[in-house]
């Protein structure tokens, strides 16, 4: 039986000076819609934007819910507004920042597995790779040229 092997590559960088103007533009107004969020049961928030390919960004944040398994993620409320305003439009990136009451959040989270499978299907049906940038409330910076990067083996609709 032959081992396979699987690599995931990503860009590390320290600070957001290191981003494009665009990139810097995107992960702030993902910081932005953070503070938005409803999560008065964990305390931990969650912001997302994605950048279209028509230049124009939507934001979205988590909202939850007594009864978890009804909360939304901020991929998901931001993928949403996306198909709901904008279906016929491209998505070139998305940056996801966190922020904990808790404790400080010094490394950037990814998304959780629904909102890769989530992400992954819509950047199949996408004219490109969705880039993400990921950063917590501070620190370095995480730069995936591909939602895949992160759900290598994703479920398709084929299979159905």
């Amino acid at each position: 039986m032959a081992m396979q092997r699987h690599e995931i590559n990503y860009q590390e960088l320290k600070t957001d000076a290191e981003l494009s103007a665009d990139d810097q533009e995107l992960l702030g107004k993902a910081k932005q819609a953070l503070l938005k969020s409803y999560s008065p049961y964990s305390r931990f928030q969650v912001g997302a934007a994605a950048r279209l390919s028509n230049g124009m960004i939507i934001s979205g944040f988590n909202i939850e819910n007594a009864a978890y398994p009804v909360c939304l993620c901020a991929e998901q409320t931001t993928i949403a507004a996306v198909r709901t305003q904008f279906p016929d439009t491209g998505i070139q990136a998305m940056a996801i920042s966190v922020k904990s009451a808790h404790h400080l959040v010094d490394q950037p989270a990814t998304p959780c597995g629904q909102c890769r499978q989530l992400l992954s299907e819509q950047e199949r049906n996408n004219p490109t790779t969705i880039r993400l940038i990921l950063q917590g409330e501070t620190g370095p910076i995480w730069i995936f040229r591909s939602v895949n990067d992160l759900l290598p083996f994703s479920f398709t609709g084929e299979w159905l």
